[in-house]
């Protein structure tokens, strides 16, 4: 068995690798589909692609192309990893690349699980929870480019997608794996392609892993992962993947790119223990090259200081949208993206070998910069961010997703682990 894993994100990516290293099977991450032969020896090969908010006909594209050179590897196994949040329009994209998953594979039904407990994701009948609070109530509501406006996974999915949806809930769930491959099975049988599965712990996650180790694709979060590791893994390959991937000495830096409300509070409470600096919106688009090597000239004032130089993007609600007022928010986005990617380059080249990043958006583009195409994955920092390294070059990275770890993340990536 080898499981393939197509995640919409970078960070999604190195989320869902982080958890099947750390339950038992060893991964090798890799950035986009790879154009030319590379090592892909392990038993777990994630893909990490930026379809999340594209144009769904694109983000199609890119999942089969995905499919396709992971099927060349010889995986027998998919895995469609998206945000546990959930992050799509009622025009996509998770049910349309779902659907055109399913079609090439020649199936019929598939998991939708995208509950991860740990960080306070959980599903209870069919309905998406963050923390306490519904996913349409919670910061998910005001999402600049994904708002949630709905926590009923069976709506969500049967807006985007083409077939029919049901739950399996936590009651049955709890009856253990036998009965939920029997629910299954008996919702096959009544034409229905997606089913929605209930957990609001660790050990719903593990029932599911072993009752759905058979079917050929599954799509969710990065929480059902654990369970299918365990059911597929061993102990002894968790501890070799992660010694793989620990982290090098040298230099490093903050870079914060996600407007989410933990990136916020990170960046706050971060601000009181390191060198920080805003990134203006208005330079990024009027001086681009020549704010970027700024920046850097900052940075490099500040290499010296116990923890690394922050730069920061972030915002709250009410200044981004007076941003994207003013700029338009396609265009702010992007010369932001390209400010922090001409930053990484640079950062680089002047002997750089630590970056930490949050935001989806922004990791993949700072890895891009680098020209990071694959990596090894190390130990965790918070649940689903590990440290990961190159398998080429000198370079180890802590991506994060806008809303993982807790308030001292930064400061502990730095703190909290022996390097090499």
């Amino acid at each position: 068995m080898r499981l393939g894993v197509i995640a919409d994100d970078f960070t999604g990516a190195t989320d869902i690798a982080s958890f099947l290293a750390q339950n038992g099977l060893p991964v090798i991450q890799f950035s986009g589909v790879p154009q030319q032969d590379t090592d892909a020896t392990a038993q777990a090969l994630v893909i990490s692609l930026k379809s999340r908010s594209c144009p769904p006909e694109q983000a199609i594209a890119q999942s089969l192309a995905a499919l396709a050179w992971l099927q060349q590897q010889g995986c027998d196994r998919f895995y469609f990893k998206y945000c546990s949040t959930f992050d799509s329009t009622a025009q996509g994209n998770i049910g349309p690349v779902t659907d055109a998953l399913l079609t090439a594979l020649g199936e019929t039904q598939t998991a939708i699980s995208p509950a991860l407990p740990v960080n306070g994701r959980t599903v209870y009948q069919g309905h998406l929870f963050v923390g306490d609070q519904l996913l349409n109530e919670s910061g998910m509501r005001h999402h600049p480019v994904t708002p949630m406006e709905d926590s009923s996974l069976v709506r969500l999915m049967m807006r985007q997608a083409q077939g029919r949806a049901a739950v399996i809930p936590v009651a049955r769930i709890e009856q253990g794996a036998a009965a939920v491959q029997a629910e299954l099975a008996a919702l096959k049988a009544q034409g229905v392609s997606y089913v929605v599965l209930d957990a609001i712990s660790e050990q719903h996650l593990l029932t599911q892993g072993t009752a759905l180790r058979d079917m050929r694709l599954v799509t969710g979060g990065s929480g059902l992962a654990i369970g299918l590791a365990r059911a597929w893994g061993s102990a002894q390959a968790a501890g070799e993947a992660e010694a793989a991937g620990r982290p090098q000495r040298g230099r490093a830096v903050v870079i914060a790119g996600s407007c989410s409300q933990m990136t916020n509070q990170q960046v706050a409470a971060y601000r009181q223990q390191a060198p920080a600096m805003a990134v203006s919106v208005e330079r990024c688009i009027t001086e681009g090259a020549a704010y970027a090597r700024e920046l850097c000239d900052w940075i490099s004032a500040h290499a010296d200081r116990p923890l690394a130089p922050m730069l920061y993007a972030t915002a709250d609600a009410q200044q981004l949208q007076a941003v994207q007022l003013r700029y338009g928010a396609a265009r702010s986005s992007e010369a932001v993206e390209q400010l922090f990617a001409a930053v990484a380059h640079e950062l680089k080249a002047r002997g750089w070998q630590r970056f930490i990043v949050a935001g989806g958006e922004t990791s993949g583009v700072v890895a891009q910069s680098l020209d990071v195409t694959a990596f090894h994955i190390g130990p965790s920092i918070s649940p689903g961010v590990p440290w990961v390294r190159d398998t080429q070059q000198a370079l180890s990275l802590a991506l994060k997703s806008g809303n993982f770890g807790d308030e001292q993340f930064f400061a502990r990536a730095q703190t909290e682990f022996t390097y090499d």
